[in-house]
């Protein structure tokens, strides 16, 4: 079980309650805010405490330092599937799979499940596992220096939730980023209507907050009433929970293909950061970006 719980809850991201706005924070900015068990067992933790806070009227996520969200902490799942390998005498067991990169999906769709309204405050990085965390958001702001992008589609991944870049992007365009893995800058991504508005880094946290405390001036019922009648639609259109089944099974099976298990080995030898310069190299972005 690559779970561990919450030894130490409430460490990897922070809760603060303005008004009637719940505010969670993570807070691993010498990480890049990068996604561990324990990460999804907390913001799963806040978000159901959040809901259940009767006071509460909208949960606002936002990020301490130069990134929202880098994605998955792949030193860590690297080798988790390098020494489940190792330890399995059984083939690899998409059940189990599917329950392991299922919990991680199934605490992100909370954020879209949720009664409340979900608004998000992006700056920096948020791509592969971070736009699996910020999509499910109701409404998502971004800083000017925010980028997105899935570049595991190039190997080794696929989106655990497919229905959100088709319905942040549009069909046409979700193709055009996923087939490739290319990074999107901030404006690009308002272009697409994958966000709400763009404004410049120093004014992104309060912009939001205010954003956030003007939906709270409407009475909490009337929120969920509305929340639920907008949902109801994106259900019936996109089938989220379909997509998140197929998807996170379709990401562990390219974690385990030919490909896959020779990206895993190839992190093994030199370190996942290499190796992953390895596959973003020939296509010039990302960390491989030259200016």
């Amino acid at each position: 079980d690559w779970s561990r719980g919450l030894g130490d809850v409430y460490k990897r991201q922070r809760q603060e309650t303005h008004g009637h706005v719940r505010r969670l924070t993570l807070c691993r900015p010498e990480r890049y805010n990068t996604i561990t068990p324990q990460l999804r067992d907390e913001l799963g933790v806040a978000i159901d405490v959040a809901e259940r806070d009767s006071n509460i009227r909208v949960i606002l996520l936002d990020a301490e330092g130069r990134a929202f969200c880098a994605g998955y902490d792949l030193d860590w799942s690297t080798d988790a599937q390098a020494a489940e390998e190792d330890r399995d005498e059984r083939v690899w067991d998409s059940v189990r799979d599917q329950h392991m990169i299922g919990s991680f999906a199934d605490t992100w769709a909370k954020l879209h499940d949720c009664s409340k309204p979900t608004v998000a405050a992006v700056q920096g990085w948020c791509i592969a596992g971070g736009t699996n965390v910020v999509f499910n958001a109701y409404l998502i702001v971004a800083a000017e220096s925010a980028r997105f992008g899935y570049p595991p589609s190039r190997v080794w991944g696929v989106p655990e939730a497919p229905w959100n870049w088709v319905a942040r992007l549009g069909l046409q365009n979700a193709r055009r980023y996923m087939l490739t893995g290319d990074e999107f800058t901030a404006h690009q991504a308002l272009e697409m209507g994958a966000v709400l508005e763009v404004v410049p880094d120093d004014d992104l946290h309060d912009h939001t907050m205010a954003l956030a405390q003007r939906i709270a001036q409407v009475p909490g019922n009337q929120l969920e009433m509305i929340t639920w009648s907008l949902n109801a639609v994106a259900d019936e259109m996109y089938d989220p929970k379909s997509s998140r089944r197929l998807g996170t099974f379709f990401d562990g099976v390219a974690r385990h293909t030919q490909e896959g298990l020779n990206f895993v080995e190839r992190s093994t030898d030199v370190g996942f950061r290499d190796a992953v310069r390895e596959r973003d190299r020939p296509f010039g972005d990302y960390g491989e970006r030259s200016t």
